[in-house]
């Protein structure tokens, strides 16, 4: 191989494009070379994963940007004192479930209704055990058993853990479908300096922590992709005939060679369900990822039927996947079920025309089905005008977002003063998510890149379902946006690497080889373009950081900051 052809192998590599994604060997050509026990070179790039060994430079990247996030999700996260925005629902529910199990209305003693599984409450709820709970309009103070702090702490803690943690997947994930730590590094640093995720990481809300499960499942997914490479290739090297038939021409298993990441993927999915019913839109989509790879990977080792092996060979582990999500799904719900107390729970005297049973055995899934029932035509009925309501068309051009806080009191030493919490998303990087997902299209497209692919996938399952309910009218808002950020963010970051890493132009037959050093310049610009790019990200979130935290300013520095003031005020 050249050094001409070497770095473009390797720009490839580093701008998210995959340098195997080229139509791979014959299946005689793969066939022969297996039972010789050599894999051609284009096999063996196709078949090839990120480098799993320890990587300290890799892990240190990394936990310099986890803690810039940790600080900006953390520091001051008691301010504002009280509950903001949803927090009145969300924190009291979280309480209820710590102290008796199920949402409890305490200033009326009795259950609470409410329309949204609880998983995600009872997060909330451990850092209010954790660290005390309070609330002035029952009288309840309740010291925390790790440590008592400001309440406000309490209920918005695990959202800072839960937005620090989705940082850190998101630069391990980028790092292993980038084969790039820089790359890494700039999604996880894109994340940590957006205020959308700012915001939804200090305030106990529920979007927080259906973002993560659905980023965590992703991210066992393509850990699942690379194990089944990893496997094919050890039996391609040891030998294996891709093309014969039956279990011959397949690898080896035995229950190391499970797919445990894909398994896993249901668990995960199973929570991110049990925080918001939206977690379902990326199901159907996350399991086409796993047959497109499946199929992918035996193509690439010259299976001859690769549709009809895959479908065969994992439809029965995507099954198991969907058991294990759906008992995930109702074991967070065993709070509900192992109470007499909850909403629709028992007695069925108390709701004489919602069809329960009072059995012993089937009634409390008779029950627990008779509630969603009851929830989902909640929702599908929402359709009452609010203030910051907004179209799907609307949030990724930041049209209008919601006001979480404002406080218009004095102390900032100006006649007038604001202080506010905005949910907005940082402009530039927001701003850049629709030429971002066209040029990755477009890239997608020209290099038969799976990277691509799945990101765009990912997004349309995390937006797309709403353009539909938008039909009927619904109330929605912008944080419904918030599962698929991360994989916004990476489609900027594949065009980055595009960008900083460009492959050679292609030249006449008759031409010669753009040399090592050509190479090496359209890298300088391309990364100089790129470094640039995440300045600008980090100078508008640092302008913007005042209304993403509430801080108190003069009134005019705050309206400065009110860039399309009649839609964001």
């Amino acid at each position: 191989m050249t050094s001409a052809s070497t770095a473009q192998s390797a720009s490839a590599d580093q701008a998210g494009a995959d340098p195997t994604s080229a139509d791979g060997p014959t299946t005689e050509q793969a066939a022969g070379a297996a039972t010789s026990g050599v894999i051609p070179a284009v096999v063996r790039r196709r078949l090839a994963t990120v480098d799993a060994r320890l990587d300290g430079h890799a892990w240190l990247a990394t936990a310099v940007v986890v803690v810039i996030a940790a600080i900006l999700r953390f520091v001051g996260l008691s301010s504002p004192a009280g509950k903001i925005f949803d927090e009145t629902y969300y924190a009291k529910d979280a309480y209820g479930l710590i102290d008796r199990g199920v949402e409890w209305n305490f200033k009326d003693n009795g259950p609470s209704y409410v329309v949204h599984p609880p998983l995600g409450k009872w997060l909330i709820g451990l850092g209010e055990w954790a660290f005390g709970y309070q609330d002035a309009e029952t009288n309840i103070s309740v010291p925390g058993h790790l440590m008592t702090t400001a309440p406000e702490f309490g209920w918005r803690f695990a959202a800072a853990v839960a937005g620090t943690l989705s940082v850190l997947l998101l630069v391990r994930i980028g790092r292993r479908m980038f084969r790039s730590t820089t790359l890494g590094c700039a999604a996880g640093l894109l994340l940590a300096l957006d205020g959308f995720h700012l915001v939804l990481s200090r305030t106990a809300l529920l979007d927080i922590f259906l973002l993560l499960f659905v980023l965590a499942a992703f991210g066992a997914l393509v850990l699942d992709r690379d194990a089944r490479r990893c496997r094919w290739a050890r039996a391609l090297e040891a030998g294996l005939d891709p093309s014969l038939p039956g279990r011959a021409g397949r690898p080896p298993s035995t229950w190391r060679d499970w797919p445990w990441w894909r398994l896993l993927a249901g668990v995960l999915l199973g929570c991110a369900c049990a925080v918001k019913w939206s977690g379902l839109y990326f199901i159907p989509a996350f399991a086409l990822l796993v047959i497109l790879w499946e199929v992918g990977v035996r193509r690439s080792a010259g299976v001859r039927h690769p549709w009809r092996d895959a479908l065969l060979d994992e439809l029965p582990w995507l099954l198991l996947a969907g058991v294990l999500m759906v008992g995930t799904y109702l074991a967070t719900w065993s709070g509900w079920l192992l109470s007499d107390d909850g909403y629709y729970r028992l007695p069925s005297s108390r709701y004489p025309n919602a069809g329960l049973s009072d059995s012993s055995v089937i009634g409390p899934l008779i029950n627990l089905w008779e509630y969603h029932k009851a929830a989902y035509g909640f929702h599908t009925q929402l359709d009452d005008p609010h203030k910051y309501q907004s179209w799907p068309w609307q949030w990724l051009l930041l049209g209008r977002p919601v006001a979480f806080y404002w406080s218009g009191d004095g102390g900032c030493g100006a006649p007038s003063c604001a202080s506010e919490i905005l949910l907005l998303g940082t402009p530039l990087l927001w701003w850049s998510f629709l030429p971002a997902l066209a040029a990755l299209a477009w890239l997608g497209l020209a290099r038969r890149d799976w990277r691509a692919g799945a990101i765009l996938l990912t997004v349309a399952a995390g937006l797309l379902p709403w353009f539909w309910f938008a039909l009927d009218k619904r109330t929605m808002f912008s944080f419904y946006t918030a599962p698929a950020l991360p994989f916004l963010v990476l489609a900027v970051t594949y065009v980055l690497g595009a960008i900083a890493s460009p492959a050679p132009a292609s030249a006449p037959a008759t031409a010669a080889p753009p040399g090592e050093q050509d190479v090496a310049d359209r890298r300088l610009v391309g990364g100089i373009i790129a470094g640039a790019y995440v300045l600008l990200v980090a100078l508008c979130f640092a302008y913007f950081y005042p209304i993403f935290v509430g801080r108190l300013m003069t009134y005019a520095d705050w309206s400065a900051r009110m860039w399309l003031d009649g839609r964001w005020i």
